[in-house]
């Protein structure tokens, strides 16, 4: 029988294409899995102006194994181990799919990894947002806080981000956001509802997760 984590590893993302930069030909995706995301990136490219070149990161042997099949490029280990093997200057837009929320410091990681990115290159990631509708019901009128499986509160989650904190963590690490997107909406009717009563302040409550497009700079001082 197949686990919910066999099932993560090969979760296509197809929402997050649509954010990659049409210029980036080069990527490193962090947390690559089996591959699925960056194999479906690759047959997207296939026969265009700019063909993806796909390097992998991935902690799960298994996972990375199967990745080595599809991209070009596989580094199987925690990412902060294999840095010294991955070229400097190479890569013209990093990945990061829900990544960010599962290491200890975030801040120290995305600084880590942006001397890999060529000048101007990019950095996309997936961020879970903490202030998702039925997250904050559960804790401001319920009193829950319960870790799960999977979503927002899965127990494997280290650091938790609202829309504007994510973009405060990437400017502070030398990146410029150029779009924070939210994805994956609730419809709930309640939702609406409540936006309605607040007059939209409420919005970015909508969304289980952002996903962020930012470009390498200078790190806030």
């Amino acid at each position: 029988m197949e686990t919910k984590q066999s099932d993560y590893f090969r979760n296509l993302r197809p929402e997050m294409l649509g954010i990659i930069p049409v210029e980036a030909s080069v990527f490193l995706e962090v947390g690559c899995g089996e591959g699925a995301f960056a194999a479906n990136l690759k047959a997207k490219r296939a026969g265009t102006e700019t063909p993806a070149e796909v390097w992998g990161v991935e902690m799960d042997e298994a996972a990375a194994g199967k990745a080595a099949a599809v991209l070009d490029r596989v580094l199987q280990g925690d990412v902060t181990a294999v840095l010294s093997d991955l070229p400097s200057g190479h890569f013209d837009c990093l990945i990061l799919n829900d990544v960010i929320e599962h290491v200890a410091d975030p801040g120290a990681l995305l600084q880590s990894l942006r001397p890999l990115l060529k000048p101007g290159g990019h950095l996309v990631a997936s961020i879970p947002n903490v202030r998702y509708f039925f997250n904050v019901v559960d804790l401001a009128v319920h009193g829950r806080w319960d870790y799960t499986e999977e979503g927002i509160l899965d127990r494997t989650h280290l650091r938790f981000f609202t829309r504007s904190s994510m973009i405060r963590l990437l400017e502070e690490c030398g990146f410029r956001v150029e779009a924070a997107i939210g994805i994956n909406p609730t419809g709930s009717i309640k939702f609406r509802l409540v936006n309605l009563l607040t007059l939209g302040r409420w919005s970015d409550m909508k969304y289980l997760q952002f996903a962020c497009l930012a470009r390498a700079g200078q790190a806030v001082e």
